[in-house]
């Protein structure tokens, strides 16, 4: 198995030995930020949405921020697997003027979630008691919600400073706001390690907290006041959640990951703080799947889809390396359905990697 790499936390890989892969083990399905990087996991989602979930009847969680929200909330869906496939193909296909404002990305990226969703699919998300959404977006605290574009800017960069002292100091400068059909029924309810609201989603408010899980900071507007949350500026969960630091609440059961890496970065400021490590108790319960380094070197340009796509290529130039992108991820639902049937060995698993204790 050289294309998807198995990740997993010490007891998920014991009960991968044990048991194999199987739906019902799972209670918590997550979805990263990381926008068009998304792209190389389209494949898997399929398999996953469609013939690995689509039988069993277990409960199960998702949550996710930005493109993971986005893929997420395809999921709960009356027809995932199409919801999914619309999602990639308005994404790759995304067109903007020379130099797009954030008006008219904001209002692009509103028109492809509503149609990937299709005309019934708030509703169906809402509803769904089987699959339980959970999109992450982040409230804004004090001058954050400004309408004066420098003060957010100042605000954003001070909130940033002093995130490479603690995490908790984001609490200072945003909340933590989980939309959920589930309400205050949702495990994420009791989260501390950041202030954390939960919210109901609703029909006034699933396109709002989508857009908001996804609206990076001056690259997309936000949203102001979602419907039944507390007034305030709203942008990109990935800010304090792009790939997690949190108890993921799955009690006993597991938690399956896809995910472009093979390892963590906690939120969005973390990046370049390589001593800022995710928990490894938050991942004990965890098996993450990963393109393996051999297959990203085979992508186009030897390296997963970025926002800098948008930029780097032409429309034409660039959706043709986007669907070679989406073309080749069938290949890692392809191993992961070899992983299903045929078990799982010792030697498969690695670990999640920049974790710490």
């Amino acid at each position: 198995m050289s294309n998807l790499a198995l990740h997993a936390g010490s007891i998920a890989r014991e009960r991968l030995l044990d048991e194999g892969l199987r739906p019902e083990s799972f209670r918590v399905l997550v979805g990263a930020s990381g926008g068009p990087k998304w792209f190389v996991l389209h494949g898997l989602d399929r398999y996953l949405f469609g013939e690995f979930f689509g039988a069993a009847a277990n409960e199960l969680i998702t949550l996710g921020s930005s493109a993971g929200a986005w893929r997420m909330s395809c999921l709960a869906t009356a027809d995932p697997v199409a919801a999914i496939d619309r999602l990639a193909t308005l994404y790759s296909e995304q067109r903007y003027s020379e130099k797009p404002n954030e008006k008219e990305v904001t209002q692009q990226a509103r028109l492809m979630l509503r149609a990937a969703l299709g005309e019934n699919g708030a509703q169906e998300i809402i509803e769904n008691e089987r699959f339980r959404t959970h999109i992450l977006a982040e409230r804004c605290k004090g001058l954050g919600s400004s309408e004066v574009k420098w003060l957010r800017a100042s605000w954003l960069a001070a909130s940033a400073s002093l995130n490479v002292i603690s995490r908790r100091t984001l609490s200072w400068f945003f909340q933590r706001t989980v939309f959920t059909n589930m309400g205050d029924l949702s495990p994420y309810r009791n989260l501390v390690d950041v202030d954390t609201a939960i919210v109901p989603l609703s029909p006034d408010n699933l396109h709002d907290a989508m857009i908001s899980s996804g609206s990076i900071p001056f690259v997309l507007e936000g949203t102001r006041d979602p419907a039944g949350a507390r007034p305030g500026l709203y942008w990109d969960g990935g800010i304090v959640d792009y790939h997690f630091d949190l108890d993921f609440c799955s009690g006993d059961e597991l938690v399956l990951y896809p995910h472009y890496l093979g390892s963590v970065i906690p939120g969005w400021f973390d990046k370049h703080i390589s001593w800022r490590h995710a928990r490894r108790s938050n991942y004990d319960n965890v098996v993450l799947l990963a393109p393996g380094q051999d297959f990203i070197a085979s992508l186009p340009n030897g390296k997963l889809s970025d926002r800098g796509d948008f930029v780097r290529f032409g429309h034409e130039e660039r959706l043709r390396l986007f669907r070679q992108v989406l073309d080749r991820s069938q290949v890692l639902a392809e191993e992961f359905d070899r992983l299903v049937h045929h078990g799982v060995s010792a030697e498969q698993i690695k670990p999640i990697g920049n974790l710490s204790s």
